[in-house]
């Protein structure tokens, strides 16, 4: 999230909105964006897991969620994933959102 934070910018200038969503706490999440200074919008998955199971994210029998990104265009369809340690690096998000955001 801390690298997604320091490029909202790139973000922004595609039009594009990011969310963190995590199977913690809203607590928690609270924790970790102020420790890191995060302004980007924390969503808890903690009482359901249903957002990351449907998804297909979530690692059901550890209640934790695969570290994934989505980018998602303005009609709701995926056009980017990128799962496990490589989900932190937003250089992928970044040009799939520039792409979206200019497709004619």
């Amino acid at each position: 999230m801390t690298a997604y934070q320091s490029g909202i910018a790139k973000f922004d200038a595609s039009e594009t909105k990011v969310f963190g969503v995590s199977t913690d706490n809203t607590p928690s999440q609270k924790e970790f964006a102020a420790k890191n200074n995060i302004q980007v919008p924390m969503l808890s998955d903690f009482a359901k897991r249903e957002v990351t199971a449907a998804y297909g994210v979530l690692i059901a029998e550890a209640g934790v969620a695969v570290r994934s990104t989505f980018v998602i265009d303005k009609e709701g369809k995926i056009v980017y994933i990128e799962q496990g340690n490589t989900a932190v690096d937003p250089t992928g998000a970044e040009v799939a959102c520039s792409r979206a955001a200019h497709k004619k």
